[in-house]
């Protein structure tokens, strides 16, 4: 288990204020942690891809496919001003 001032050390890197209580949850629960890495260490590993996703991930949105925009005079047509073909923005001070 994780000694207190390991704790503490932490807390403090993390800009953290615990009570008491908040600390020996805090332990508990980073010991938690290292035993499932130890846990990981443990396995044989070899030849097991790294993986970022459990189960595999497909995008799931449609295809992007290039399409036919606005002509500029359809876009600019209820612009309130318009300055060389662009939109008209007044200057910001």
């Amino acid at each position: 288990m994780i000694d207190e001032s390991t704790v503490n050390h932490v807390a403090r890197l993390a800009r953290l204020r615990l009570t008491p209580d908040e600390q020996q949850v805090m332990r508990e629960e980073l010991s938690g942690i290292l035993e499932h890495i130890d846990a990981i260490r443990a396995m044989d590993l070899d030849g097991v891809e790294p993986t970022t996703h459990v189960i595999a991930v497909e995008n799931v949105l449609r295809p992007d496919v290039p399409r036919p925009g606005l002509s500029r005079d359809d876009a600019l047509r209820e612009a309130a001003d318009v300055v060389d073909g662009s939109f008209g923005v007044p200057r910001m001070d």
